[in-house]
């Protein structure tokens, strides 16, 4: 009840002042009446009475005081009146308000834009129910370490698994969409009918699959991504049972999926169908891997015991069919690991770098208000000796310090909203497929606490700076000394220590940027085996029913390379099963004649037209290209890279060496009839892998990719491309289309590492700009300061170089200080990003040289302008201003 009374009290002081006000007035003037009618009663003169009443309402200001003390309302009242000072004092020193909150303002934005891609990324759970007992489930072969499954294998290990309460599959792609328009390619991909509920999704409209309606004879139903339920068909609310026509085949519509869902690894599909296997497809064929498998593990069943347990299936179907599970091993990870396992890296770094800018950006402003204390010694000392409690000197700094950290944080806030939208707008819409979670990027309330976390830091920072220095107790040192007294050991205690904080954070952020640099740069000019340049790229598919034969596919295909040849502008057409850095699609392989004994030589698998190395420019080292007559009915051929040259033909000439699918195959043997130079058939940042090339009309299939070797802009020829093929046939769907040059600039290994090192370099750019101002104004205000030093010494002879020397030895200290420790530092932050790295080492020497060279030298100049001015001190009006 007390405690009640008390807040009572206290809530009516600060809501009703002037009332409470009124009554403490009328309560003291009662007391005062009292007391002179006291006095007059004992016998005092009514005129001494009132004399001695009125000396004893002198203290009526202060018991007043003390009431509001008690009751609470100074404190409101003082941190008004903070405010107001403070504000005034950053008025007055207007500049160096604003330096502070922009520098604030840059450290602040960078490190809350930065995190909120990571919080999208890596903190924010994944839209599913339980997501951290989810993994995904891979084979391992040599060539993957995590490789697709089979859908016999799915099978088995599906009913032998003792680790998952379900065990699901997926594959990505896309369907062909029959549309009033046309037949259109659009995002698809095909699930067991058991996923989302081993995600833990359930549809917003409509239901899930039901059991059993994957298997061939079911009817075919489809669940919608609700973009493409907003998009294709309106939000309509009846759009359940209607039937769509999906790669030829009616389609019921039963579900839409909810708004915030995504599956990463398999892009954005629109159209989520179930699995349907083909009885003469791949999934017929154990040895034919084309699925994905995610899983939910059992309660307390760790990961641990279900790679235990999945490496000992993997073991019995080795055991069971040697000839196509031979060497293939099992494994799972964490599904959260296989969604942002690419970008976690890359945002790790980042935030790395935006924390060094918000650490270098704080330790500036707490320089500039260290530099600005000293000047308002005297002003401490005053107030302590008039009276001012620690206390009420120290809430002062803490207001200037809110203040100071509120406007920036406020802008630096909308700075990374700003830097948020800039960057999500500038990811290439092939990679923002794969990435889906960012589309939810921005601000919430993990982003808001950690942009009030860094702003609660930096009060404190800004706060304790000054109020440490001014050293609160030397009231009567403040009083005789002013500001110059202790200028030399501000110079040499505080100042310095920010100075070479500064630097050698800003040699982290320059060498990351480098090493970054050099990586992108060493990437892009990985030799790829091809001439990117005029070389413009379309994927097609015709309708599979429509070309379902070889014969009919291998006719459309040359009718395609034939008329695509005769247009304006076109000067060869090439096509190809899978394109350039795109992975995948493997065989296993034997050559006749020499023992086998079951193994897996696996290689990458390309059909290519006879065109197709001349369109690319790759480079044939030996032998001669497929001829354009080369047709299933003459005897098969292949092209081989140098690297399976060098890995199955060691110190022997492969040409005429024959070649034939493994374990078993009733095809006849292919003769080796060229080696061409290795193209980079995977990932940038990867190695290039044994590939065959084979006749695309001997084993052709209804899908490919055209390139076109063109004259003009080739991104001008696509628009071209696409009409012509259509013109051929308006039943076949075009996607994909690119440049070469924008496909390897926008290859998912070269824009990671483009952005990384674009922003890195941005964050150390000004990192380094912030750390030559703060080493300049330190020396400047250090030298300011000196001016009565440098005059005696130069009136008792000291020449300008011996000042020049100095100034600048005592810079050169504090540089070689902040260099050495930002060697250590960058080596340490460099073997950190080992993994995002490509062709440098941490410790390469020539960036670290260059770097340090750089960084000394603005260092260095930074420092000469105050030496300069230094020596240029006029000792008799020196002395004379002292």
């Amino acid at each position: 009840m007390r405690g009640i009374t008390v807040l009572r009290l206290r809530l009516r002081s600060l809501f009703q002042r002037d009332r409470v006000d009124r009554e403490l007035d009328e309560e003291l003037q009662y007391h005062l009446e009292r007391e002179m009618e006291e006095r007059v009663n004992a016998g005092m003169d009514p005129g001494e009475a009132r004399r001695v009443v009125r000396l004893m309402s002198a203290g009526v200001v202060q018991r007043k005081e003390e009431c509001r003390d008690m009751r609470g309302v100074n404190v409101f009242d003082n941190v008004m009146q903070d405010t107001r000072f403070a504000v005034r004092q950053l008025r007055k020193a207007l500049v160096f308000t604003c330096a502070a909150i922009l520098t604030l303002a840059l450290g602040i934005g960078a490190s809350v834009a930065i995190f909120a891609f990571v919080d999208a990324a890596l903190i924010r759970p994944l839209p599913y129910r339980e997501p951290s007992r989810l993994v995904g489930v891979y084979e391992t072969v040599k060539l993957f370490p995590r490789s697709n499954l089979s859908y016999q294998d799915y099978l088995d290990w599906k009913k032998l698994n003792t680790v998952f309460t379900s065990l699901a599959v997926y594959q990505g792609g896309g369907v062909q969409l029959a549309t009033p328009s046309g037949v259109e390619r659009a995002p698809g991909a095909r699930v067991s009918d058991d996923f989302f509920r081993t995600l833990g999704v359930a549809p917003i409209m409509g239901r899930d699959f039901r059991p059993g309606e994957d298997l061939p004879a079911a009817p075919r139903t489809v669940l919608l991504s609700y973009s493409a339920w907003q998009r294709r068909y309106g939000g309509a609310s009846d759009v359940l049972g209607r039937t769509i026509s999906i790669n030829d085949n009616p389609t019921l519509i039963v579900g839409v999926l909810p708004a915030d869902f995504h599956f990463a690894p398999v892009g954005s599909p629109e159209f989520w169908t179930t699995l349907h296997p083909s009885a003469n497809g791949c999934d017929a064929r154990r040895s034919c891997h084309g699925l994905y498998g995610v899983a939910r593990l059992n309660d307390g069943t760790s990961l641990e015991t279900a790679m235990a347990n999945v490496k000992a299936i993997a073991a019995q179907l080795e055991q069971q069919y040697p000839d196509s599970n031979r060497g293939q091993g099992a494994t799972v990870a964490a599904l959260s690991d296989v969604i942002v396992g690419t970008v976690r890296p890359i945002l790790l770094v980042l935030l790395g770098g935006a924390g060094l800018l918000l650490v270098i950006a704080t330790v500036n402003v707490a320089g500039l208000i260290l530099v600005r204390s000293e000047s308002r010694r005297r002003e401490v000392a005053v107030r302590r000796a008039l009276g001012a409690s620690a206390w009420r000197v120290v809430a002062q700094f803490v207001t200037e310090g809110v203040l100071l950290v509120g406007l920036g944080t406020v802008a630096g806030v909308l700075l990374a909203v700003w830097a948020m939208q800039l960057l999500t707008a500038l990811v290439p819409a092939n990679l923002m497929a794969g990435m889906p979670y960012l589309q939810s990027l921005g601000l919430n309330a993990r982003v808001l606490a950690f942009a009030a976390g860094v702003a609660v830091l930096a009060t404190a920072l800004f706060a304790v700076t000054p109020i440490l220095h001014l050293s609160l107790s030397r009231t009567q040192s403040g009083l005789t000394e002013g500001s110059r007294g202790t200028a030399g050991n501000t110079w040499r205690r505080v100042g310095s220590r920010l100075v070479v904080f500064e630097l050698a954070t800003a040699m982290i952020l320059l060498v990351g940027a480098a090493l970054l640099g050099q990586s992108l740069y060493r990437l892009l000019h990985v030799d790829v085996g091809l001439q990117a340049d005029h070389l413009a790229a379309l994927a097609v598919v015709a309708p599979p029913v429509k070309y379902a034969s070889n014969e009919q596919q291998a006719a459309f295909q040359r009718r395609v390379v034939n008329e695509i040849s005769t247009l304006p502008g076109v000067q060869s057409v090439g096509v190809t099963s899978t394109p350039p850095l795109a992975g995948g699609n493997t065989t296993w392989i034997r050559v006749d004649g020499r023992p086998y004994h079951g193994e897996h030589n696996e290689v990458q698998y390309r059909e290519v037209s006879a065109g197709y190395f001349t369109t690319l420019g790759a480079r044939l080292i030996r032998g001669r290209p497929f001829r354009a007559d080369e047709d299933a009915s003459k005897p098969a051929v292949v092209i081989i890279n140098q690297a399976m040259a060098r890995q199955y033909f060691p110190g022997e000439d492969a040409l005429g060496k024959r070649l034939l699918y493994a374990p078993t195959t009733t095809q006849p043997a292919m003769e080796i009839v060229g080696i061409v130079d290795d193209i980079k058939e995977g990932p940038l940042d990867t190695v290039t892998n044994p590939t065959m090339y084979v006749v695309f009309e001997q084993d052709p299939t209804n899908g490919f990719v055209l390139f076109a070797r063109t004259a003009q802009s080739d991104d001008a020829m696509l628009p071209t491309l696409t009409a012509a093929i259509h013109q051929i046939d308006p039943d076949v769907s075009t996607f994909f289309g690119s440049t070469m040059t924008r496909t390897i600039n926008t290859s998912p290994a070269a824009y990671l590492r483009r952005s990384s090192a674009s922003l890195v370099g941005g964050f150390a750019a000004v990192a380094w700009l912030l750390g030559v101002i703060g080493f300049y104004g330190v020396v400047a205000y250090s030298v300011s300061q000196r001016t009565r030093e440098i005059g005696v010494r130069m009136a008792l002879g000291a020449e300008r170089r011996t000042v020049h020397r100095l100034i600048l030895g005592e810079a050169g200290r504090l540089t070689i200080v902040g260099v050495l420790l930002g060697l250590l530092g960058s080596v340490a932050a460099a073997a950190l990003m080992g993994d995002v790295l490509f062709g440098v080492r941490s410790w390469d020497v020539p960036t670290l040289a260059a770097v340090t060279v750089v960084l000394a030298l603005s260092a260095l100049v930074a420092s000469y302008i105050p030496a300069r001015r230094a020596a240029s001190v006029n000792p008799v009006e020196a002395l004379r201003a002292e």
